[in-house]
């Protein structure tokens, strides 16, 4: 029986249902894209990160077992990223190399890096479904560790940097799991999987 990664189902279980090939290469597809959207930004050339990033989301979709849902998650997040960024930004914390279209919205880069992560979700990370107290610690320690990285390539720059750090984990510890649920609710990775 194909475990459906819904609350109360074993999320082990249902990661061990993707091919183990699925999850490598999901893993080293959201890296890729990462770091080519931070390198690409840190070098005055944030389009091409993008680009890599929306290559990557196209290929996700292609190859998920029903599109349309994992389209949906991926336009949430997107939404989620560009209003959490954007926060951050206008809070003072943060400065931003290039890519920003408003000098109050968050560059294009980052928040196509949500839409990357988003990939993740239902893939390399199905194994934290259900496990909302994990998701929590998980992004309020790696989320930082990730914004931290972007800043020593160059990308962006702290302005505040305790405070920014601290933000950035509040933040994600608050949207990780709300991210879990969404990817929930719009799961288009294994086929039959009902969420009615």
């Amino acid at each position: 029986m194909l475990a459906t990664g819904l609350p109360g189902s074993d999320p082990s279980s249902a990661a061990a249902a993707l091919p183990r090939r699925r999850l490598i290469v999901n893993v080293l597809l959201f890296q890729a894209g990462w770091f080519a959207c931070v390198y690409a930004a840190a070098r005055g050339e944030p389009l091409w990160g993008t680009a890599c990033a929306l290559v990557v989301m196209g290929w996700h979709l292609h190859v998920a077992a029903r599109p349309a849902r994992e389209a949906w998650l991926i336009a949430w997040v997107l939404a989620i990223g560009l209003v959490f960024d954007s926060l951050v930004l206008q809070l003072g914390f943060l400065h931003y190399a290039s890519g920003q279209i408003d000098p109050r919205l968050a560059p294009h880069w980052i928040v196509a890096l949500w839409g990357l992560f988003a990939t993740s979700l239902n893939v390399s990370l199905r194994w934290l479904k259900g496990r909302w107290l994990l998701a929590a610690v998980l992004g309020a320690i790696a989320a930082p560790l990730s914004y931290a990285g972007g800043v020593r390539i160059g990308a962006a720059s702290f302005i505040d940097a305790p405070h920014a750090l601290i933000t950035l984990a509040i933040g994600w510890a608050v949207l990780m799991p709300l991210l879990m649920a969404l990817s929930d609710r719009f799961d288009g990775i294994l086929p039959g999987q009902r969420h009615d």
